[in-house]
């Protein structure tokens, strides 16, 4: 949000330096992010001055250009060639002299120079008003009153304003602070806290009256819930053109390009006091008023000739042929005001925020209005606003008051009583405040004291702090006005150290992100909102399950994950389209799922793998990570996590082309595989991803907070290893689940190290080799036990799975 220093100074008296005011405006909570310097002019016409025309020849070498001599006030004429064919002896003009920068039209910058035009030196340059950024003509050089002196600053003659502007980073909940005077409020009660006694100067209104009672406008509220405050006037004889200057120039300093006198008013008042207003052609106003809604599907044209289809819950305002406008968010194409139009009804209204917001986001519209609306404004100036308004545009544009106010406010809106406990202020502040400072605090925010006891204060907030509606509230406003920096430290330092177990979620966590991030993975955390249609990529997900946002920020954002996988591969997406193609990533995160029974949400680990497993070297040749590289990191989280006596199952999940499921008894642990092709398709991913999908709370009920130490054996291991011929359906899992069964306490591991299959083979077989390690940890084994259990072995692979030796 964009505040103008001179603009704000009319509310406030002080004479301090921006940056002492940003300063102070950051300590209030409303954080100065930049100050930048404005200027009605670009460059402030800094160089120009004004030149009396002494002579002026035609150019010996030119047909279309004239030497002339000027007089800049120093008693030194200068020589300057100009090519307009309005230049004249005697004329006062605006001379841009040697050194000065002006801007073209692009916004570019030249500097004036000392240089010879066709033979004949130019000392300076007679300026048309384009050139200065005066406006768009370029007939002529730009002729000034005969009575300015020569000499005479074109910034003094033009009233150049000069301007600093405050870039605030407001939030969301700061909707009293949404307009200079908002600020000014905020600033006031700063200064006040330094020591400083000024006052908060609000714009007058006491001229306001009505002038003839022409131009009624009956008006209709059909639901007061989403509009609990309407005001209106009508305003003829009104001249519609461009602004005064000091009104341009106030909205030029916020980035506001002005419209036209009436348009500009409006979005003054607006940024002034925070109220919205909008100004309707009041001969474009069929009947009366009527504030309501109006049936799903209507049809209605806005400002910017889009046709819009309205929703059954937006608030319009209609007259008795149809919708003029959508109430607090968008005016509409055929009833704003034009170059054509003398008489307006001036509208000052206050909506109900969730109301606003719903419309402003159904229809992708985020306007001034819109976004003060849907924060919530102050109800109390509704009317005054209005009156400030009315006051501007006849000063701007003429015209008369020709109706009495009309102002349909049923139900008022209180203010709100807290009461706040002096214990409670010193609990949370953590050092006792004076009961006079909390006071004046309270006064210069305009909260009212209503009562008094040795226990705290009661209190009546203005019904325009929607944020302060509970005693920490009324606290922190406290703590922000009289200054965090103000607050001691104590000299005694206290600490507590937490006595966790190591199998705590965080510790956890910790430890297999360590191992991840040692294997070249890089975490991810991914929006917990996600596209609502994804769920239809995998018959596993239902959209029923879905929980869906009520009021989303987009499509893409409208529900809550039902697996992480979805938002993984857009984060691979995001990265392969900016050519980073080799990838590893992890995330810790949950699903979010609806069930008859209730919500419920699931805590998950997943691993996402594409591309090569290593960077591009002259050492090494580029190879693509595969199933078995995966395998690998998958297994070393359970490893690392001491988890055994897991079993390999076939995967469930549809989203895996080929996949396999690890599990714990009857519940799965984790599910790993590729990712379906049709699946990346939609993510417009080309190249093999690799998931694996943890179920972590299953995980952290498995692990002990025991630690378990086993000595180190004192006699060798045996190594044997078989070839083995075998059927093209048998698979490792079949061998390992055998050998196992076969010798459970000897043999400490299993492993696969060679697979063949081709030539020399019977059609349907393949080869596999594999080893066996051996060991006793009380003695040193003998070939006798050595040979009886690979005996053992050999024999229960011949007679279940149809083995036989190479």
């Amino acid at each position: 949000m964009k505040i103008s220093y001179n603009w704000l100074k009319q509310f406030v008296k002080i004479d301090w330096k921006s940056e002492e005011t940003g300063a102070l405006l950051t300590d209030l909570g409303l954080e100065v992010e930049v100050v930048e310097r404005f200027q009605s002019v670009r460059g402030g016409l800094e160089g120009i001055l004004v030149g009396h025309v002494l002579t002026c020849v035609q150019h010996p070498d030119a047909d279309r250009l004239k030497v002339a001599t000027v007089d800049l006030g120093d008693g030194n004429p200068v020589q300057i060639v100009c090519g307009a064919a309005n230049i004249a002896v005697g004329q006062k003009v605006a001379v841009a002299t040697i050194g000065t920068t002006l801007y073209d039209k692009a916004g570019n910058s030249f500097q004036i120079k000392k240089g010879k035009i066709r033979g004949e030196e130019s000392h300076g340059m007679i300026c048309a008003e384009d050139e200065l950024g005066l406006g768009e003509s370029h007939d002529g050089i730009m002729i000034l009153d005969n009575s300015i002196l020569a000499g005479t600053t074109a910034a003094n003659v033009f009233k150049i304003e000069n301007d600093e502007i405050f870039e605030i980073g407001l939030t969301p909940n700061r909707a009293d602070a949404m307009s200079h005077f908002g600020v000014a409020r905020d600033l006031r009660a700063g200064l006040i806290q330094t020591g400083l006694k000024v006052e908060l100067i609000s714009p007058s209104v006491s001229n306001f009256r009505v002038d003839k009672r022409t131009l009624k406008i009956d008006i209709e509220v059909k639901d007061t819930k989403l509009a609990p405050r309407y005001c209106g006037v009508s305003i003829s004889g009104v001249v519609v053109k461009p602004s005064p200057t000091w009104l341009q120039n106030r909205l030029k300093s916020i980035g506001l390009s002005p419209k036209n006198n009436i348009v500009d008013v409006t979005n003054y008042v607006l940024h002034e006091l925070g109220q919205p207003l909008h100004a309707f052609d009041a001969a474009k106003i069929n009947g009366k008023i009527s504030v309501k809604t109006l049936p799903s599907g209507t049809k209605f044209t806005t400002l910017d000739d889009v046709e819009r289809t309205l929703h059954e819950e937006d608030l319009m305002i209609c007259d008795d042929a149809g919708p003029l406008c959508i109430a607090g968010v968008f005016g509409g194409k055929d009833s704003g005001v034009s170059e054509n139009t003398t008489s307006i009804f001036l509208e000052s209204a206050y909506f109900n925020p969730i109301s606003i917001r719903k419309s402003a986001k159904r229809h992708q519209l985020n306007t001034d209005a819109s976004f003060r609306f849907e924060r919530g404004i102050d109800p109390t100036i509704t009317e005054y606003a209005l009156k400030r308004a009315a006051i501007l545009i006849q000063e701007v544009a003429g015209g008369e008051i020709t109706s009495d106010i009309k102002d349909l406010y049923p139900k008022k809106i209180e203010n709100f009583p807290v009461f706040l406990n002096f214990n409670n202020v010193k609990k949370i502040i953590g050092q006792e405040l004076p009961k006079e400072i909390i006071k004046n605090i309270l006064a210069s925010l305009e909260i009212k004291v209503n009562s008094v006891s040795d226990a705290g204060l009661g209190l009546i907030i203005p019904a325009y702090r929607v944020d302060v509606q509970r005693e920490i509230d009324v606290i922190e406003e406290i703590l922000r006005v009289y200054g965090y920096n103000n607050i001691k430290f104590s000299e005694k330092l206290n600490a507590t150290v937490s006595i966790a177990p190591r199998t705590e979620d965080y510790k956890v966590q910790n430890i297999i992100a360590t191992q991840l991030n040692a294997q070249g993975f890089n975490e991810m955390m991914a929006n917990s909102l996600t596209n609502s249609s994804y769920v239809q990529l995998s018959e596993m997900l239902k959209e029923e399950h879905n929980v869906l946002m009520l009021n989303p920020l987009s499509n893409d954002l409208a529900a809550m994950r039902q697996s992480l996988l979805f938002s993984g591969l857009e984060a691979i997406s995001y990265n392969i389209n900016r050519r980073n193609s080799d990838l590893k990533f992890f995330e810790f995160g949950k699903t979010y799922h609806k069930f008859p029974s209730g919500y419920e949400e699931h805590k998950h680990l997943s691993l996402l793998v594409t591309g090569n497993r290593n960077q591009e070297s002259w050492t090494n040749a580029q190879k693509p990570s595969d199933f078995f590289l995966f395998k690998g990191y998958v297994n070393g989280v359970l490893s690392r996590l001491g988890i055994q006596k897991t079993q390999n199952l076939p995967v469930t999940s549809d989203v895996f082309s080929e996949g396999i499921a690890i599990g714990f008894g009857n519940d799965i642990l984790v599910e790993y595989g590729v990712v379906k092709k049709s699946i990346l398709k939609h993510f417009d991913i080309k190249q093999e991803v690799l998931f694996a999908d943890f179920n972590w709370a299953l995980i952290l009920k498995l692990l002990s907070n025991k630690i378990k130490y086993t000595e180190i054996p004192k006699y060798p291991e045996v190594r044997r290893d078989l070839s083995l011929l075998l059927d093209d359906s048998v698979s490792f899992d079949s061998i390992y689940n055998i050998a196992r069964q076969t010798e459970k306490s000897l043999l400490k591991d299993i492993n696969l190290f060679d697979v063949y299959q081709g030539k020399n083979l019977p059609e349907g077989k393949k080869s596999y080799a594999v080893s066996f390690t051996i060991q006793d940890n009380t003695k040193t084994l003998t070939d006798v036990q050595i040979d009886k259990i690979m005996g053992k072995l050999q024999n229960n692979f011949e007679t279940e799975l149809g083995a036989s030796l190479r």
